[in-house]
């Protein structure tokens, strides 16, 4: 009889430690897992970071290009508006 009363408290000790057991791994793994989709995610922020960087990077570099273009046009034409108006007060003299 005693004998029979221990052996179910000891198995329901075992069947109580075994499910503790198991709920801990289970959390341990949903946090293993929790951590590298936040790593995964995190990752893929990087990754939408960097490529916005590199985004207005080139927006940038095209504006700075656009402009330089605009700023010698500019400047054609302002130095040939200098050259016919010199010519123009050359002729006048002369």
């Amino acid at each position: 009889m005693v004998v029979m009363v221990m052996v179910l408290v000891i198995m329901v000790v075992m069947m109580m430690v075994i499910t503790v057991v198991v709920v801990m791994v289970l959390l341990m793994v949903l946090e293993v897992m929790v951590v590298v989709m936040l790593k995964v995610v995190l990752g893929m922020f990087q990754m939408i970071l960097v490529l916005l960087a590199v985004v207005c990077v080139v927006i940038v570099l095209v504006m700075v290009v656009v402009m330089m273009m605009v700023v010698m046009t500019v400047v054609r034409m302002v130095v040939v508006m200098m050259v016919v108006m010199v010519v123009v007060v050359v002729m006048e003299v002369v």
